[in-house]
């Protein structure tokens, strides 16, 4: 069965930074893109980044590139999220997700629904 459990979420003040952290478990993580999303109170849940294991390429929302910085480590089967710079917008649950496909990062950032495995999220708040 796959799981994904998500920690490192928190309270944080602008200009700050929090590492989110993904374990999974129950697949074969080399053969899956692993992503990251967020959903504020009363908006659509939106990528925020996706790794794919395949061969580690790393795909951002525009509204986190240069800020925010994914990475996984296969030994531990952990996914996590640098989130540097954090901004007030940048509140929200943030949910990992995995999906068979070792490939395919820059699709999957853009399409949550065809995600296959979700954890449960993280809350992140961002105060001024």
């Amino acid at each position: 069965e796959v799981q994904l459990v998500e920690s490192g979420g928190g309270l944080v003040q602008a200009g700050g930074s929090l590492r989110l952290s993904c374990a999974a478990s129950g697949f074969s993580f080399d053969d899956y893109t692993i992503c990251w999303f967020r959903q504020a109170p009363g908006k659509e849940r939106e990528g925020v980044s996706c790794i794919s294991n395949g061969d580690n390429s790393r795909y951002y929302a525009d509204s986190v590139s240069g800020r925010f910085t994914i990475s996984s480590d296969r030994a531990k089967l952990s996914v996590y999220l640098q989130m540097n710079s954090l901004k007030l917008e940048d509140t929200a649950a943030y949910y990992c997700a995995a999906v068979g496909d070792a490939f395919g990062g820059y699709y999957y950032l853009r399409a949550p629904g065809d995600m296959t495995a979700w954890g449960k999220g993280t809350l992140v708040t961002v105060s001024s």
